[in-house]
């Protein structure tokens, strides 16, 4: 808290990026920021200081990362997904993915979206190939292929929440990015119950989240990001901006309040 001024609350990058060096405990910063792949140690920084970030932190980082999201959310994803950091976990899970008899791996770039960092290959070897010689960059996400029966795409803002499942006949990429269809789907409890509980453990405000329901019926956690593509949804883009502004809203509203006591 700083004794010479009332606490800042910041709504924009611009002024995020003229205050950072000033900024302490107690002032808020609203809104995703627009911090680079490098300065992604920031984040630390201003957690430390006690700066409240809106989405958190947390959230953000999430956001931006395939391999945090296939640490902190393995639980819920298809067995054996794992992050290759470099050749020697790619070696060692090898020998697991030979053990169970797992074939096709799909790889997942970290910090790409719309399905152009996902490749499908025949096995983990041939990844691990791959890497080796330069063509695919650690770190990246591998996990079992599964046949996919749905994929759905879950939005929820504050009370506003749609499912729609998504589909590409022409690709194992189901997004909507380059072409398909979609529809209206009706969530289980089961999967409401895993929506909430990665939210929950990610401290997402908001959500753009990905199931993965295969053919058997399992459904599987597939990524989650604070914003999205809505081709397919009901919501109109307008709208989305609508909702998250008075959300973001709502949140200053009550910062201010706290600090009027």
């Amino acid at each position: 808290m700083n004794p010479d001024r009332p606490p800042l609350i910041i709504t924009d990058n611009r002024s995020f990026r003229t205050h950072l060096s000033e900024l302490s405990s107690g002032d808020t910063v609203v809104g995703l920021l627009n911090i680079k792949p490098t300065e992604q140690v920031l984040f630390l920084d201003l957690v430390e200081r006690g700066i409240r970030l809106f989405p958190p932190a947390l959230a953000q980082q999430l956001s931006r990362s395939k391999c945090l999201q296939a640490m902190v959310y393995r639980e819920y994803m298809v067995p054996h997904t794992f992050v290759a950091r470099d050749r020697h976990d790619m070696i060692k899970q090898i020998n697991v993915y030979g053990r169970e008899e797992i074939g096709p791996v799909v790889t997942k770039q970290d910090r790409f979206n719309c399905g152009l960092g996902v490749h499908l290959w025949s096995s983990i070897e041939e990844a691990h190939n791959q890497a080796c010689f330069g063509s695919l960059n650690y770190p990246f996400v591998v996990q079992p292929y599964v046949e996919t029966a749905i994929d759905v795409r879950v939005v929820i803002i504050g009370d506003y929440s749609e499912a729609y499942w998504r589909r590409n006949p022409h690709s194992f990429r189901n997004n909507m990015f380059f072409g398909g269809d979609s529809g209206e789907h009706e969530l289980s409890s089961d999967q409401w119950d895993l929506c909430r509980n990665v939210m929950e453990r990610g401290r997402f405000p908001n959500a753009h989240i990905d199931l993965m329901v295969t053919t058997d019926g399992t459904t599987y956690f597939g990524e989650i990001n604070l914003r999205g593509g809505l081709k397919g949804a009901r919501i109109s883009g307008p709208e989305y901006q609508e909702r998250i502004k008075a959300m973001e809203k709502a949140f200053v509203k009550s910062v201010k309040e706290e600090e009027n006591g």
